[in-house]
């Protein structure tokens, strides 16, 4: 099964669609020039397509495993890896200082798209080592950034997150890991988590696990937990791969999909460690890791959508039933209604991303605002559309997408992971609705007004496609304050409709604006005709509120009938 990297498509996005051209205009981000854009992008589309692809079949059918407890990674793994690496793609967005390119972060996340694509299960170790890449740059003393972040940067060494435990999944704060102080500026970590990607490879001569603990005078709860860098070798004075650490990789967990992406169970057993920023503030070094995680997994929900709808749009063309399939009504229905949920998804990705780099460039509040509050947007309906893409990939391939040998199933497989981890998306729902509209809905009134702008500026050339999204924001608007009004557990119990609908309007915006720019107009008109309508329903249910919920016993849900 053949991957092509849609250069061309990410490439209009970001110059037509998004704000990326304005980078090119802040001092901090000169260098981001249409020139450098297309050079980057086809030279990763290349990387993608004819290196990372071919190893993805290999990796689902041999799935890492561990022997004599030393990790095998699947085959072709180790040299895919590494030619991603010596591209130096791991760090585009790193800080040159260290050995990065300091390029916006909506190219890396373009370039990680493709190399998901390619392969998810591979990517998803470059995705965790750039999350702490960025955390050490935040938050890591001057001695941790030039011991690490050359290492991470050029894909010597790679990074991993450690939260999770048995009884701590979204309740990070009920963790029982523990630091205790050495007395030498050190610590020593003992715990176990479980859910670590790569927690453990040998593509890479070292990995390096930022962990959660909690030391005895930390207090309960997330604040008094503190992060730590604790190296599987620990460096020596040359700064190379020394002497093993006191942890171990317990198990690898047997999944439902991305076989090729171990994911361990890990033992700390007094392993020597260095703080993280300072003691008792460990998640706020850790949410700078999950933030990047999380709009680069909305990225891989995308990636994966795209792959598996090029599959199953090439099993269209070629399967004759009546003549080729991609010309039967509802086959065609389901591949443009894909492409249109790949493309409003795209533009989200890279929106945010634009965000945080403008951010970044600018120093601006309103910035920042807009990239936190797209943050849960982007991963939640990256992934979202990336499960319903994959599904009608194989719903497309008919019964030979449920035959393993085509592929279409892995894909399904694969991505289904992407609204589970670093953060479910009901979790991303209710950060949306609690944390994200804590500013009074500051944020979001800014994006619906920019929303209603745009409708009305296209409403000469696209008056139907602009009416309509003109609604939907009005709508929209009238639903946001609604929710404002309502206590946090009535907001909750509506929070993934309202994303849902949110994230509709917002992708009916992009592709509107890109049908003003030169876009397929044609295809403008699926999204907004055929999927924006469903933000209605989901605005319905956003309202319904708590109290049907609670009005069922909870032995109704396991099917029994009122008494």
């Amino acid at each position: 099964m053949t991957y092509t990297a849609p250069v061309k498509q990410i490439e209009f996005i970001l110059n037509e669609v998004v704000s990326f051209p304005q980078l090119a205009e802040t001092g901090v981000f000169a260098e981001a020039t249409p020139e450098t854009v297309s050079a980057i992008l086809s030279e990763a589309g290349k990387l993608a397509s004819e290196v990372i692809a071919p190893v993805n079949r290999a990796g689902d059918l041999t799935a890492a495993r561990l022997e004599n407890g030393k990790l095998r990674s699947s085959p072709g793994y180790a040299e895919a890896f590494r030619a991603l690496a010596e591209g130096g793609w791991i760090g585009v967005s790193a800080n040159p200082e260290y050995g990065g390119m300091g390029l916006p972060q909506a190219l890396n996340m373009a370039v990680m798209e493709m190399v998901a694509s390619g392969c998810l299960a591979l990517q998803l170790n470059p995705l965790l080592t750039q999350g702490q890449i960025e955390a050490l740059e935040h938050h890591g003393s001057d001695e941790l950034k030039a011991l690490y972040l050359p290492k991470l940067i050029s894909g010597e060494w790679s990074g991993t997150m450690n939260l999770t435990e048995p009884q701590a999944g979204s309740d990070v704060g009920a963790l029982t890991t523990r630091a205790e102080r050495a007395g030498d500026g050190t610590y020593r970590i003992t715990g176990q988590k479980i859910f670590i990607t790569w927690g453990d490879s040998d593509v890479t001569a070292n990995v390096c696990h930022l962990v959660l603990a909690r030391l005895p005078d930390g207090g309960p709860g997330t604040r008094g937990i503190s992060l730590f860098m604790v190296p599987k070798l620990i460096p020596d004075e040359n700064g190379d791969p020394g002497i093993a650490n006191d942890l171990r990789v317990v198990s690898l967990e047997h999944k439902l999909g991305i076989h090729g992406s171990p994911t361990c169970v890990m033992s700390f057993e007094a392993a020597k460690g260095w703080l993280v920023g300072e003691e008792n503030k460990g998640m706020a070094a850790m949410f700078t890791m999950m933030n990047a995680a999380r709009l680069g997994v909305g990225v891989q929900g995308v990636a994966v959508a795209e792959a598996a709808l090029q599959a199953a749009t090439a099993y269209a063309a070629e399967r004759v039933q009546m003549g080729p399939i991609i010309r039967h009504p509802d086959v065609r229905r389901m591949l443009a209604e894909s492409r249109a949920e790949v493309f409003a998804a795209r533009a989200i990705c890279l929106a945010c991303a634009t965000a945080l780099d403008m951010a970044r460039a600018t120093g601006s509040d309103d910035w920042a605002a807009r990239a936190a509050l797209l943050t849960p947007v982007a991963k939640a309906y990256g992934t979202d559309v990336g499960i319903r893409v994959a599904d009608t990939g194989v719903q497309v391939h008919g019964g030979m997408g449920y035959i393993e040998e085509t592929g279409a199933a892995q894909y399904l497989r694969d991505v289904r992971i992407t609204a589970i981890y670093e953060g479910t998306n009901g979790i991303q729902a209710m950060d949306l609705v609690g944390r994200k509209l804590a500013d009074g809905g500051a944020a979001a009134m800014a994006l619906l007004d920019e929303i209603l702008d745009g409708a009305k500026a296209a409403q000469a050339s696209q008056p139907e496609l602009a009416l309509q999204v003109w609604q939907a924001a009005e709508t929209l608007r009238e639903a946001t304050l609604d929710l404002l009004e309502r206590d946090l557990p009535e907001r909750f119990a509506g929070a993934v409709p309202y994303l849902s609908a949110f994230a509709r309007v917002l992708g009916a915006a992009f592709h509107l604006r890109a049908a003003m720019n030169g876009g397929n107009a044609a295809l403008a008109r699926v999204y907004i005709t055929r999927i924006l309508p469903y933000f209605t329903g989901d605005l319905a249910a956003a309202r319904a509120g708590l109290a049907d919920l609670q009005a069922l016993d909870d032995a109704a849900f396991a099917g029994q009938m009122a008494g």
